[in-house]
């Protein structure tokens, strides 16, 4: 059917696309009997493939990237589509409405995406309201940010309101210091300002596991465009503060095999199959370095079960996607677990571990 949409919504400003997209799947769902149909095409027919990680048991691998329902107004539907979990945000502590449009941009030769949309958000409030008004049929979640007008050296008073709002709703926490679209933010992937970063969540996080009485890990999202000697200063800092995960990666800056596209020269961060090979390869070396002590979230350029297996050999522990959402519809979330499920019995084995530790050793 999402072959049948897309051309039509593809004729339209990729940001309004996006929106009326969202719009629309939130009407339908009011629709008596929309959600038990969703469910039945889509999530009742993915086989259960569950991974246990951050303390967590997820129904498959496969997790939705945050960026796609930043205030959570599709939490319902978008459950319904099989995905292991869902990651919403990101949110900021205030509202903003991000940079000036357009700032969305489709590299359809490509399959790829560039945005600038620096953290448009309705703010803390309303996305919790919009959380609390949707049914919880799986684990979520929630990408934190900071505001754009707030100092970088205030930038840690961002996180933790967040946090302490969102901790009683989320299953994980992940705070968002990667993105290339809010001015300064990537300085906080430096280890100095990382380490008061880290210090300060995780202190905040054993004070709110004792009020909470339940403990919900944090994960930390970071760019492709480290070198090893950055990302091994941040794999060292992981260990030390006992974080529960690494999302990797975020957009990139670069535009690798795109010189011949126009619309390669928009800023922002650019997502989809460019950004493949170099989201592999910090997954590679954060498991080189990390030895399996720190679970990694892998992301970037998935669209079909052979490159979400290669992320997963690579090292990653659970995988997300988006881009290949917006191109391919919600059947590629079905597509990518039965392909993954096939590969596992390929590999004689009974579960993904057990999968993941004979391919990691071929």
């Amino acid at each position: 059917m999402y072959s049948l949409i897309r051309p039509l919504l593809f004729t339209l400003d990729a940001e309004r696309s996006h929106n009326l997209t969202l719009g629309l799947l939130r009407a339908a769902y009011r629709l008596p009997g929309a959600p038990a149909l969703a469910h039945r095409c889509y999530a009742g027919r993915i086989p259960p493939l569950p991974v246990d990680v951050m303390g967590l048991c997820f129904p498959n691998p496969l997790g939705l990237a945050a960026g796609l329902d930043k205030d959570a107004r599709c939490l319902a539907p978008l459950q319904d589509f099989g995905f292991g979990f869902i990651e919403l945000g990101t949110v900021t502590t205030q509202p903003q409405p991000g940079n000036p449009k357009p700032r969305l941009f489709r590299l359809t030769h490509h399959a790829a995406l560039i945005n600038r949309m620096g953290f448009n958000s309705s703010g803390l409030d309303v996305f919790l309201a919009n959380l609390a008004a949707q049914p919880r049929r799986g684990l979520v979640g929630i990408n934190l940010g900071k505001n754009k007008l707030t100092p970088d050296s205030r930038a840690i008073d961002d996180y933790l309101t967040g946090l302490r709002a969102v901790y009683a709703h989320a299953d994980y926490v992940t705070l968002n210091v990667s993105s290339p679209n809010t001015p300064g933010l990537r300085a906080l992937q430096d280890e100095a300002p990382l380490t008061a970063l880290l210090a300060a969540l995780k202190n905040e996080q054993t004070i709110l596991t004792r009020t909470h009485d339940r403990r919900v890990p944090i994960a930390l999202k970071i760019a492709p465009d480290l070198d090893d000697i950055g990302i091994d200063a941040i794999a060292r800092l992981l260990v030390e503060h006992n974080m529960e995960a690494v999302i990797a990666t975020n957009t990139t800056i670069t535009r690798p095999g795109l010189a011949q596209e126009p619309l390669a020269r928009e800023s922002g961060g650019l997502s989809g199959p460019p950004l493949r090979a170099a989201s592999t390869q910090v997954i590679r070396r954060l498991h080189a370095t990390l030895q399996g002590r720190i679970p990694i979230i892998g992301v970037g350029g998935i669209s079909n079960a052979d490159y979400a297996c290669e992320k997963l050999v690579a090292g990653a522990d659970l995988i997300q996607l988006y881009t290949a959402f917006i191109y391919r519809g919600p059947g590629v979330v079905g597509e990518i677990v039965r392909g993954l499920a096939e590969k596992v019995r390929a590999h004689g084995a009974t579960n993904m571990a057990e999968a993941l530790r004979r391919a990691r050793t071929i």
